[in-house]
């Protein structure tokens, strides 16, 4: 009777866990994919703010455009089921463009409200690709 109560709670323990795990990966997922889409847009629109932000790091305009095109790709990648080496080369591209944006920042010296969006969204990228189920993970070879 005890071995059956201990089981019954280790599966409890177990259904929550998985709950709790398969929240928080859509939660950082749709984080990142509405991040990335209005990223996109933003980009492509080359709006002020953007310009602004690339002008102060001493980027080109022009790589507006091609984040912003990849972004597009990435967006759908991390949505989608299946795809799965292309959403591991999406979460890569996405966690370069966050780790990227926040290592300009302090390379610059912008004060924390500068390089604090884009590490939340590194953070984000990472722990969606690390809590990702397994049927959006590449099998073990």
């Amino acid at each position: 009777m005890t071995t059956s109560i201990n089981m019954t709670a280790n599966k409890t323990k177990t259904s929550l866990s998985v709950k709790i795990k398969m929240i928080a990966y859509w939660i950082c997922t749709i984080l990142i994919a509405l991040e990335t889409a209005a990223g996109a847009q933003w980009d492509l629109s080359r709006n002020e703010f953007v310009r602004g932000i690339f002008n102060h790091l001493g980027y080109p305009v022009y790589l507006l455009t091609i984040i912003g095109i990849w972004k597009i790709p990435a967006f759908i990648a991390i949505l989608v089921p299946r795809m799965l080496l292309i959403k591991e080369w999406a979460y890569a591209g996405l966690f370069f463009v966050y780790s990227g944006a926040f290592a300009s920042h302090l390379a610059v010296g912008d004060v924390p409200a500068a390089w604090i969006g884009p590490l939340v969204f590194m953070m984000l990228t990472a722990g969606s690709w690390y809590l990702r189920p397994a049927s959006r993970k590449l099998a073990n070879k």
